[in-house]
């Protein structure tokens, strides 16, 4: 009698077990998104200073929407907040998670920009002030329908129960002393038309928003770039020992805001070259990003985003130039 022996190749083996690792993968990012568990971790930054670190990724249904940094300093007197995330969700989340950190009582809350991934957590502190340059809350009330609605499309029941609610106070000081920290607020533009930026010169802790992005593409919506590049430059005279980005890592040296600046210069360049050169939005779609920059997440569709925000009114621009 003859036996036959057969073997399965390795190669196959390996794309078994390639599918399985891939399945528990899937698995896992399903349970959690069935839970809706922003599984929130604190960062302690600074005495008393904390930030909730979140993904460079896109929009999706598996992040929930979680792509961006938001904190909270704790102070004698209270605990101020600075930005509240994308959802009513986030924002319960983040609250619950600063009341593991302290028993001291949220006493305010900032909103840096009218972004959705910055203020759709505003419900979560609706019986707290919540405090925005004008310009972000107006953005806020006339954007917050469009921006919940295509948030939802995006992240899908993470959203739930979540509905805009735009800050309540616009008033902003210039100065601020909170029980033993003494904050400054900063009035910036560039990224929108109302950036506020927060300098805590008792720790040196600043968060800047979304004014400095690190290790991904800058978006550009509602961006002027000639007024960002001075809001970047006016950032970095500041004497910061850390700096908070509105996403990516935080840092203690400047490197973000060299970072951020090099691109959006580069960008503007780049557009205002093609325009000269008589190039149309579709030519300028599928231009290459400098390999400086292809380390940035989601850098080659941030600049096509970018092209379709910005070029039409490079186009403006310099037709009107050309008849005035």
């Amino acid at each position: 009698m003859v036996t036959n022996h057969w073997r399965i190749p390795s190669f196959i083996i390996m794309i078994i077990n390639a599918i399985a690792i891939n399945c528990c993968i899937l698995f896992a990012l399903n349970a959690r998104a069935e839970t809706y568990d922003y599984q929130l971790q604190p960062r302690n930054v600074a005495q008393g200073t904390w930030v909730f670190v979140g993904s460079t990724e896109d929009f999706s249904f598996t992040n929930g929407g979680n792509i961006v940094n938001t904190g909270f300093i704790v102070t004698t007197d209270g605990v101020l907040v600075i930005d509240t995330g994308p959802s009513l969700r986030y924002g319960q989340q983040m609250r619950k998670a600063i009341s593991l950190i302290t028993d001291k009582p949220v006493v305010l809350v900032i909103n840096t920009h009218h972004h959705p991934d910055h203020f759709l957590g505003n419900q979560a502190y609706a019986d707290l002030p919540i405090l925005a340059l004008p310009e972000a809350a107006s953005g806020e009330e006339r954007d917050g329908g469009a921006f919940t609605d295509n948030m939802y499309r995006m992240v899908g029941d993470w959203m739930r129960g979540t509905e805009p609610r735009p800050a309540s106070q616009f008033n902003v000081p210039e100065h601020l002393k909170l029980g033993d920290h003494e904050i400054d607020f900063l009035r910036f533009s560039g990224h929108t038309g109302g950036d506020l930026e927060v300098f805590d010169r008792t720790t040196g802790v600043l968060f800047s928003g979304d004014i400095v992005f690190h290790d991904r593409a800058p978006t550009t919506p509602h961006a002027s770039i000639s007024n960002w590049l001075k809001s970047l430059d006016a950032l970095k005279a500041l004497p910061f020992q850390v700096l908070v980005p509105g996403h990516g890592q935080p840092t203690v040296n400047a490197a973000p805001i060299d970072q951020t600046r090099q691109y959006l210069v580069w960008l503007d360049t780049a557009l205002r070259r093609g325009l000269a050169d008589g190039l149309d939005m579709a030519e300028m779609l599928v231009q290459p990003v400098p390999s400086q920059f292809s380390h940035l997440s989601l850098v080659s569709r941030e600049y096509q985003r970018s092209v379709s925000h910005l070029f039409p009114a490079l186009e403006r621009e310099l037709l009107n130039s050309e008849n005035p």
